[in-house]
């Protein structure tokens, strides 16, 4: 089953999310120096949850077989009129004195039973490539969040361990200060406070890079291979936002919205075919009969064929059960599709709100917060160094500006994953053909009891 994905409709963009990825494609292999573009290729090929969902689709498939399979004719044997005082007689199996009846039966169904059997499966079938679409959505955007919280751990390290090795350096030149009587033992001490610190922050970030590669490493069905694995692909770069005018046609576009479509129309057939139960089936059947008998002591065979039809008689109940039971069934559907609807909306409008806050605050940090905070220290560092300043205020303009660089990089992770939850109402990422669902939202069917 290839994959393919729509192209994002350009009049639905609100933002031009530059970024590294592909749906689905297929760039080559290096757990080292790992794309997301080639992480979305493992995942579209191992994951565990789609390859579920892929079980599902060929559950329905089979159920579409079951349901256009016609009643299997009946044969039937008789053998009676067998006495134990007298036994069955001399002779020749043939001669036997005992009535033997063989007999074929068939049922032909009436009321378009097979027909609404085979479009309620149909239906059942295509929402289940819907939600083979579906998972594949929710999966890809959860190995993007994945990614991006890899890459933003990953950033944090090299940030902190930059931050140690420039303690180290700064404890080098305090001890020559002391030496020269220029600095206090109680400043070098909070110096190399400050250092030890650093070194348990690059520990802990170390920690959080093994989480995230784990996280990843799951996703993709790569656990033995975690450990090698690292997050290379750009950021993604924040651009000018546009207007977005269409979010019900997005909405309508999600594989889970249209999932619940496509139910309310296998139940809609449901309804029917619960109100077919109501048209008699017909059992036809031929038999032929065998039975010896025995005229003025002269041994004979007589030999008949005999035709039958049945017929159930709805004496005790009429299906009422089964058709209110559908009924039923086709109101839950209904129901579902709006709450999947509405759930579908917020999420949307919610997508929209987050990725506008998102871009705001990362230019905010890119534009100002990172420039006039590496300013700062670059002052402060040099200020140290030629004996101008002292201990408290080198330290602080360091911490400060590791904690903007670490929000920066938080900032760029959760644009990326902002951008990544827009993408996702936009591109349609196909696992399954669906069919679009007869009866639309199911509210054009009549509403009988």
């Amino acid at each position: 089953m290839k994959m393919r994905v729509s192209q994002s409709l350009p009049a639905l963009t609100l933002v031009a999310c530059v970024t590294a990825s592909s749906a689905f494609a297929q760039p080559a292999l290096d757990f080292g120096a790992l794309t997301l573009p080639a992480a979305e290729t493992l995942l579209a090929t191992r994951s565990r949850d789609i390859a579920l969902s892929r079980r599902q689709v060929e559950q329905a498939q089979a159920d579409v077989l079951t349901a256009g399979q016609k009643p299997n004719p009946q044969f039937n044997w008789l053998t009676q009129n067998i006495n134990r005082n007298r036994g069955v007689g001399a002779g020749t199996l043939r001669d036997k004195t005992v009535d033997t009846i063989v007999g074929i039966s068939q049922t032909f169904e009436r009321g378009d039973k097979p027909a609404l059997r085979v479009a309620t499966a149909r239906q059942l079938e295509a929402a289940a490539g819907l939600d083979l679409n579906d998972t594949a959505r929710t999966q890809l955007l959860t190995l993007r969040g994945a990614y991006f919280d890899l890459m933003a751990a990953q950033e944090k390290l090299a940030s902190v361990e930059e931050a140690a090795q420039l303690y180290g350096k700064t404890i080098a030149a305090a001890n020559l200060r002391l030496k020269a009587g220029d600095l206090a033992a109680a400043d070098v001490a909070r110096i190399s406070v400050d250092a030890l610190r650093a070194q348990n922050d690059a520990r802990a970030a170390e920690a959080e890079v093994s989480r995230g590669r784990l996280v990843v490493a799951y996703l993709i069905a790569a656990e033995a291979d975690a450990a090698r694995i690292r997050a290379v692909s750009p950021w993604t770069q924040a651009n000018a936002a546009t207007s977005a005018d269409q979010i019900d046609e997005m909405v309508l576009r999600r594989p889970d919205v249209w999932a619940a479509q496509t139910r309310v129309a296998a139940a809609d057939r449901a309804r029917e075919l619960a109100q077919a139960l109501r048209t008699r089936d017909v059992t036809l059947g031929v038999q032929f009969e065998h039975y010896p008998v025995n005229d003025n002591n002269q041994s004979g065979s007589g030999n008949s064929i005999g035709v039958g039809v049945s017929v159930p008689l709805f004496l005790r109940h009429n299906y009422e059960g089964e058709i209110a039971r559908a009924q039923a069934d086709w109101y839950v559907a209904r129901d579902f599709l709006e709450r999947v609807k509405a759930q579908a909306l917020g999420e949307t409008l919610k997508a929209r709100s987050d990725l506008e806050a998102a871009r705001d605050r990362l230019l905010r940090y890119d534009g100002e917060l990172l420039p006039q905070a590496r300013k700062s220290a670059a002052a402060a560092e040099f200020a140290f160094r030629n004996g101008a300043t002292g201990v408290m205020d080198l330290l602080d303009s360091r911490r400060i500006l590791q904690a903007i660089q670490i929000d920066a990089v938080a900032a760029r992770a959760d644009y990326a994953k902002a951008c990544a939850v827009w993408q996702s109402n936009l591109e349609v990422v196909s696992l399954a053909d669906g069919r679009t669902p007869a009866g639309g939202d199911g509210k054009g069917a009549d509403d009988k009891r």
